[in-house]
């Protein structure tokens, strides 16, 4: 017979498999039911659409500065720094403005309402001044960041910097929810999201991370089908290949935009059940309380 000791040791692996799957299980289910508030208003995926064209015209806007004054050739500079700080408050201001309508207008989807594109910009609007000093935030800890991760540094450093990046995130999960339902600044959204988060749910994003395992896994799939395609395409004529590859670009861009779509959905209705332990229409039956667990 086995010892004790080791029948406990069995018996810990097989309830640990166990939670694993169960943890999947939570993923999918709330993947499911965000799946089916967003198919009830399509018009939810605009915003991700309109933030990535305007992301890349920001992106473009700093390229080109970027390379003609060789501004990162010597390192991460003072003048590099500032560079560095302007980019990312653009982008971010960008990004959160897109972000808190999509959830703004999430969040009337979720209470009963019937939103419209208007209605989540004008969310957007209205806290125009918490986004930019949010977006402020964000780009002074991406810059410091950035400079911890830097090639110069050390391995030690770089993965310090990487680990603050996963703090961070976390951190600032809800901070946009946050943002478009409370009258509130940036630190004290901060604040209430890093509080919500600890309060309610714990440290370890579940849904998050089963969102995008799954999105990676079908981004993949979706590359390695599109290559293959290309690659036989090619064989036919050089122009049908090109098509190809466009159409698997577009293929895959799509589904990036309902991923990020799909987060935003389920950021405003773990946020509004954080707040007030209701679950939202679209969410029953699912356990929005173990999206987030403590770690053991």
């Amino acid at each position: 017979m086995r010892a004790p000791r080791q029948r406990l040791h069995d018996a810990g692996n097989a309830w640990g498999v166990i939670a694993m799957f169960e943890k999947f299980s939570r993923s999918w289910a709330l993947v499911k039911a965000s799946a089916a508030v967003l198919r009830s208003d399509r018009e939810l995926m605009l915003f991700p659409l309109l933030s990535g064209a305007a992301t890349l015209v920001v992106l473009a806007t700093f390229l080109l500065p970027m390379f003609a004054l060789r501004i990162f050739d010597g390192g991460f500079s003072a003048g590099a720094a500032i560079f560095g700080f302007l980019f990312y408050f653009c982008q971010y201001s960008v990004i959160i403005f897109f972000n808190c309508a999509l959830v703004g207008a999430a969040l009337i989807r979720l209470e009963g309402g019937d939103p419209t594109v208007r209605d989540g910009f004008d969310a957007a609007k209205s806290r125009l001044p918490a986004i930019f000093g949010y977006a402020a935030i964000a780009a002074t800890v991406g810059v410091l960041l950035q400079g911890l991760k830097g090639r110069d540094n050390n391995v030690l450093v770089r993965l310090v910097g990487s680990g603050l990046g996963v703090a961070w995130t976390l951190a600032t999960f809800l901070v946009v929810p946050v943002l478009v339902s409370r009258d509130i600044g940036p630190i004290d959204a901060l604040r209430q999201s890093v509080d919500l988060l600890k309060r309610t749910w714990g440290e370890n994003a579940v849904g998050q991370v089963g969102i995008g395992a799954a999105f990676g896994l079908l981004t993949a799939a979706m590359v390695l089908v599109g290559v293959g395609l290309v690659v036989l395409a090619a064989q036919a004529s050089v122009a049908l290949a090109v098509v190809v590859a466009i159409v698997a670009g577009l293929a895959v861009l799509l589904l990036g935009i309902y991923q990020a779509a799909l987060s935003g959905v389920y950021s405003a209705a773990l946020y509004r059940y954080a707040v007030s332990h209701e679950t939202p229409a679209g969410f029953k039956g699912v356990a929005l309380e173990q999206a987030f667990v403590p770690k053991a």
